[in-house]
């Protein structure tokens, strides 16, 4: 997978601890004059830290853009890609929450990755999500055989 720190959103970035509800969570991706050039390009969001809560929380993902740098977490920037709200017991270090082609459509100056946190305020996690060329999608598996 090829990183490039302009195309990333969060680095071990905190998850907010302050409540329940949406917010915008780490940097934002100007996308300049040209905002819908994004074709070939992958939105990739992984566990950094163990999310983590005293009550049973869960965590909804989305990519948004939007006219100004503060994406606005109202529900009125332009939403390109989101999640179902996923449980902390799941959202465990390495958890892949996405890895996705983004998809087509007018796009905002502004893009970034809005959080909403349901049930429950997190006491702790950290993500990593950022914009690639090149996904890193190779696994392992058993052989059906031992050597």
């Amino acid at each position: 997978m090829i990183l490039d720190e302009l195309n990333e959103f969060a680095d071990a970035t905190a998850l907010p601890t302050s409540g329940t509800g949406a917010a915008l969570v780490g940097d934002v991706i100007d996308l300049g004059v040209n905002p819908n050039d994004v074709e070939g390009m992958y939105l990739v969001i992984q566990v950094d830290t163990a999310v983590t809560s005293a009550g049973s929380a869960t965590v909804a993902f989305a990519l948004a853009s939007d006219a100004q740098a503060a994406i606005a977490v109202d529900g009125s920037a332009t939403t390109h890609f989101a999640t179902s709200a996923i449980a902390k017991a799941t959202l465990v270090a390495g958890y892949r929450v996405a890895a996705v082609a983004l998809p087509k459509g007018p796009y905002e100056r502004y893009l970034g990755i809005i959080t909403t946190v349901g049930t429950a305020a997190l006491t702790a996690g950290k993500i990593n999500a950022f914009l690639t060329n090149n996904i890193n999608t190779w696994k392992a598996y058993d052989a059906p055989y031992q050597l």
